[in-house]
């Protein structure tokens, strides 16, 4: 590596991206805990295949979400370009009229997962359409050349081939020689698809040229997508869309549009002369709200993976979602902390996998996993409601502890299961009920689960009451559904419930047939009965026994069978929807340390900021730094010993004092030595370490210059945090 310049400098070369070596994580972090927890290998191994599960379930939900909307992506560059290629008069006609195909690619505001998206959206394109693809971001881009130099280096790095990569460094002198224009692109485009089509036809037979074709095109589009359009300049945009214009009849061009606000950003941004240069369809991804409950139902709502949240760690995690950013990939990456956090800090977790692995486990746990089994506060919930042998055989014998627990682990895999289904069913219920007493999404139903009784609760006995006044055709369609639900449940005790609702639906078609021969009856009877009524005094009187006798009329067949619908649901919510604390060895798969998890995320960066400067022993673990109250260390930090002291200070602070003050906290070691240096000089050195630690406080905010006295500063924090 060779340098040219006039004067001396520093250079730097960075290495190149397939040389440089990814560390890989080892179960160090389980195994220095201090204390003596057994098989941290074999937990550390569980937590890592948990995650590798969880997260290729996630991936495939993601291109699951985005199938759609990539195959309409395709669609609209296969349409666009295939004009292009046959040359056809419409293509002829946009070509006077410049028009550049663009795609409005409206993500939303979940700005963090839009990376992501773009990335899956490349290689989709990649694959199918066109190697030629740049991704472009507003921060790379400040001025037209700027962009061009992007634009070019992408495309040219797309066509470098693997067996090309040795040449590096020639590859990038020769790209930075290059002048970067519309027309050295168009050139380039040009060479580069007649060396394509020559290899093309050197390697291929005739049989294969025609198989091929259809997939591939001589000259792919070159798709250049925005990312964050709303954050590029007018001027940028405006320049490189006429200048791409001009060029559309030997460029075959297309922009995709990342918008996270609204479609009418493009006209805010562009005037009506660029604007009609672009011909614009508009592409909207799915919400992320219903992302995030496909997250949720496809993770949590199940029991293929073990592994599951509390209602206090859920409700941080999709408030943080709702309230701060909208972005599933964080919720995935709290998610995926919550499994990392419980592992090493449950002893037990070791026991958090499938049920036939969790059986074999428990049969090697040693006497210290016996005791901590023993430990558990819902273990001593089940031991103090069996009979006294029982007690003590679970509190003294290891071989009886380990067949209890497993028959334990047993039982609260089939709770997961039935959890599951009936939630299911009452959510469909709940679901349309007028204001939505329990909640419109299935996450708000399963938190008021997981928090406490939810049969206790007004809101679901104000459910009950709407569901008695629901109409035959929703009953039955609600009906329906939970068939449908415990059919394709994985539960071994709901045979009998899905019997008891398909006789509940026969009963309901035989109540139709009745009611309808009931009905002619009844008008019949009541229109002879009117028709005898010649005067207005009977007439009356007629009407008003017709009242009373609505009135006092007893339930009907139909209100009677709704009533017992809605009873036998609340007698299934009764039995299974048992919130999970209340199950015994719930700790070993549930995560319910809502205050850790709230630490690591919300950030609150000046309670952070005030621990660190006044008790720096919380971050830096130095022994020599632990202080009793508010005594002040010489050993601590310049900073920390300056901000312990600005905390004794009024609004002003004097300098002169408060740089004795420290020189008489740093020189506090020195003890009766220090008199050898006359008490009106302060050393330099101190001087200096003074000088940059004020320096310091005003750079992160509590202290600002004085303009009422030169040698003060003013303080501008009060109260310890």
């Amino acid at each position: 590596m060779s340098t040219c310049s006039v004067s001396k400098g520093c250079f730097v070369f960075k290495p190149s991206s397939k040389k440089r070596r990814v560390s890989q994580k080892t179960a160090n972090d389980f195994t220095e805990r201090k204390d003596d927890s057994e098989d941290t290998e074999l937990r550390f191994v569980t937590c890592q295949s948990l995650w590798k599960q969880i997260r290729s379930e996630t991936e495939q939900i993601q291109e699951d979400l985005n199938k759609q909307l990539f195959d309409n992506l395709v669609s609209f560059l296969r349409r666009s370009h295939s004009e292009f290629q046959e040359k056809t008069t419409k293509w002829t006609c946009r070509m006077k009229s410049r028009e550049i195909p663009t795609a409005a690619l409206v993500l939303g505001v979940n700005v963090t997962d839009h990376d992501m998206t773009f990335r899956s959206l490349s290689e989709v394109l990649q694959n199918s359409i066109t190697p030629y693809i740049a991704l472009l971001e507003a921060k790379d881009c400040p001025g037209i050349k700027n962009l061009m130099q992007k634009l070019m280096g992408q495309l040219m790095n797309s066509y470098i081939d693997v067996d090309s990569l040795e040449d590096e460094d020639y590859v990038q002198v020769s790209q930075n020689r290059i002048r970067c224009s519309m027309t050295s692109l168009i050139k380039w485009y040009g060479s580069v698809t007649k060396q394509t089509a020559l290899k093309r036809t050197d390697s291929e037979t005739p049989s294969k040229k025609r198989a091929s074709s259809s997939r591939q095109w001589q000259s792919p589009p070159v798709v250049v997508i925005f990312k964050d359009m709303e954050s590029f300049t007018t001027k940028v945009l405006q320049d490189f869309i006429v200048i791409s214009s001009q060029h559309i009849h030997e460029l075959p061009l297309v922009l995709i549009f990342g918008i996270a606000t609204s479609p009418m950003i493009i006209h805010s941004l562009l005037p009506h002369s660029v604007s009609s240069l672009l011909c614009i369809e508009l592409f909207q991804s799915l919400s992320c709200k219903e992302h995030l409950s496909t997250i949720i139902d496809k993770l949590l709502l199940t029991a293929q993976f073990p592994f599951k949240l509390g209602e206090k760690v859920l409700q941080v995690l999709i408030n943080i979602f709702l309230y701060h950013d909208f972005s599933v990939q964080n919720f995935v990456k709290g998610f995926q902390l919550c499994i990392v956090e419980h592992f090493y800090s449950q002893p037990l977790s070791v026991l958090c996998c499938q049920l036939v692995d969790a059986k074999k486990r428990v049969n090697s746990l040693s006497h210290g996993q016996c005791e901590n089994i023993r430990r558990l506060p819902s273990f001593r919930r089940y031991v103090e409601s069996q009979a006294s042998e029982k007690q003590i055989a679970l509190l003294t014998v290891d071989d009886y502890l380990k067949e209890t627990a497993q028959k334990l682990l047993e039982d609260l895999y089939v709770y997961h299961e039935n959890y599951v289904s009936v939630l299911r069913c009452l959510h469909v219920l709940t679901s349309s009920l007028p204001k939505y007493p329990l909640g419109k999404q299935i996450r708000e139903l399963h938190c008021a689960c997981l928090e406490n009784q939810v049969w206790e609760t007004e809101e679901y006995e104000s459910s009950l009451q709407l569901a008695r006044m629901l109409n035959k055709s929703d009953l039955v369609t609600m009906l329906q559904q939970c068939v449908e639900i415990f059919v394709s449940s994985s539960g071994k005790e709901f045979g009998k419930t899905v019997e008891k609702l398909k006789e509940f639906l026969t009963q309901f078609q035989k109540l139709e047939v009745a009611e309808a021969s009931q009905e002619q009856d009844a008008s019949a009877s009541s229109q002879k009965e009117l028709q005898k009524t010649t005067d207005l005094y009977h007439l009356q009187k007629t009407l008003l026994e017709l009242k009373e006798s609505r009135r006092s009329k007893k339930l009907s067949k139909f209100e009677m069978l709704r009533f017992e619908v809605v009873d036998y649901i609340d007698s299934l919510v009764r039995n299974y929807l048992v919130p999970a604390d209340h199950k015994t060895l719930h700790e070993i798969v549930y995560f319910n340390t809502a205050s850790i998890l709230r630490g690591h995320l919300n950030a609150a960066p000046r309670i952070a900021l005030h621990t660190a400067l006044n008790n720096p022993y919380c971050y830096l673990k130095h022994q020599a730094l632990k202080s009793d109250g508010g005594s002040i260390s010489n050993k601590a930090p310049d900073i920390c010993i300056v901000y312990k002291l600005h905390l004794e200070c009024g609004r002003l602070i004097n300098l002169v004092d408060w740089l004795e003050a420290f020189s008489t906290v740093v020189t506090a070691a020195e003890g009766p030595n220090a008199d050898a240096v006359s008490s009106d000089q302060v050393d330099d050195v101190i001087h200096a370490r003074f000088i940059r630690a004020v320096s310091e406080l005003e750079l992160l905010g509590f202290i600002k210059p004085s303009k009422q006295k030169t040698d003060h500063v003013a303080r501008l924090t009060w109260g310890g945090c």
